[in-house]
């Protein structure tokens, strides 16, 4: 079992200071265009869905699906999230909560780049696969350090940098093909210059010339193995 953090205690204070209650809004607004314009022909009406290091449920709150979880060691995601998801205060290698197979979707978006090791990085992406049923996807947006190296680590909790390469060997090792794979999807952060109001972000996402361009973040879609034990 892999140890706590001591930072983790730190969590509430350090969001609260990065995120104003003013930009949390605009995060809100924009996560709600990228979950309708993109990211909900990943999920079914139906599926059960796991939002992994889900901050301020930005995600699990817009997303549209049967069943909703929370998986975040910050005990304001408990206080951010809808009444239709439940929360669960764990840390993503220990999703004792969720049984085997019982999953359809799990998303983590810029959550990788806060694990301490790739052997961190490793167990999680084995409980995820644990949890997720046969064909499940796991869907990750997350910055990529062969584009965003000058910037990556200006953020304190940065640990562990990632590409779209190192992360698609991670993923094959840990029982899913890569199934999707686009080394620039987003700008690195909603701090970024462009796009930040959501008519702009909707025309962001109708040009990929324009990912190219602007894009520091990836976006990856692992899908569980044939054959895996769950």
């Amino acid at each position: 079992m892999l140890p706590k953090r001591a930072e983790a205690d730190d969590l509430p204070s350090l969001y609260r200071h990065r995120f104003g209650e003013a930009e949390r809004k605009q995060k809100d607004a924009l996560w709600k265009v990228l979950c309708e314009q993109f990211l909900q022909r990943y999920v079914g009406l139906s599926d059960t869905v796991v939002d992994l290091g889900a901050g301020y449920g930005e995600f699990i709150n817009n997303i549209r699906c049967g069943k909703k979880y929370a998986v975040d060691l910050n005990e304001d995601t408990g206080r951010a999230v809808d009444d239709d998801v439940t929360f669960l205060k764990s840390s993503g290698y220990e999703l004792t909560a969720l049984d085997d197979g019982s999953v359809d979707v799990v998303f983590a978006s810029n959550l990788f780049e806060h694990l301490a090791s790739k052997d961190e990085l490793l167990a999680t992406l084995r409980e995820i696969e644990r949890v997720l049923r046969a064909g499940g996807k796991l869907l990750v947006l997350q910055p990529n350090i062969r584009y965003a190296y000058r910037e990556y680590w200006d953020f304190f909790d940065h640990h562990l940098p990632l590409s779209h390469e190192s992360l698609s060997e991670a993923l094959e090792l840990s029982g899913f093909d890569v199934v999707e794979c686009r080394p620039r999807f987003l700008p690195y952060t909603t701090k970024s210059r462009l796009p930040q109001h959501p008519l702009l972000l909707r025309l962001y996402l109708r040009l990929p010339p324009l990912q190219w361009l602007l894009g520091k973040q990836m976006f990856v879609v692992g899908m569980k193995r044939a054959g895996s034990a769950a």
